[in-house]
């Protein structure tokens, strides 16, 4: 049986040293301070942070969807200005609010001046936590 053939790489011309080649540095960096953020009821001697007040400056984007249609690629392409394509919704029906995909909240398309705005009108309970009992 022959020798299995093994080709090795053509050794490198003129190679200078780049960031690469190098091992990686550790490196110290400061952090800020989140005392404030800490919430001092332990649970079980455990700290906890208080994730509500620590998301409160996150950006985020919502998008309203006012309604869907299906169509063939061949009736996409066919559409012309001035087309009206109706779409799976009533007009009276409440528009869905979302975010990152899911629905959060629904509402009513309502005009503000001159602009789009959303009136919230189904808001579900917050995930974790459950409805206040009826008095």
């Amino acid at each position: 049986m022959p020798a299995p053939v093994t080709h090795a790489a053509p050794a490198a011309q003129n190679r200078t040293t780049d960031s690469f080649d190098l091992p990686p540095q550790a490196q110290v960096i400061a952090l800020d301070d989140f005392s404030d953020t800490v919430d001092r009821a332990s649970t079980g001697g455990k700290t906890v942070i208080n994730l509500a007040d620590s998301l409160r400056n996150v950006r985020t984007t919502l998008q309203v969807c006012v309604g869907s249609v299906s169509l063939t690629v061949g009736e996409l392409m066919g559409v012309v200005e001035r087309q009206v394509i109706v779409l799976d919704r009533g007009v009276h029906q409440p528009v869905d609010i979302m975010l990152e995909g899911q629905v959060v909240a629904r509402g009513q398309l309502v005009a503000v001046g001159d602009q789009f705005a959303v009136r919230i009108t189904e808001l579900p309970v917050p995930l974790g936590l459950t409805a206040p009992a009826a008095p």
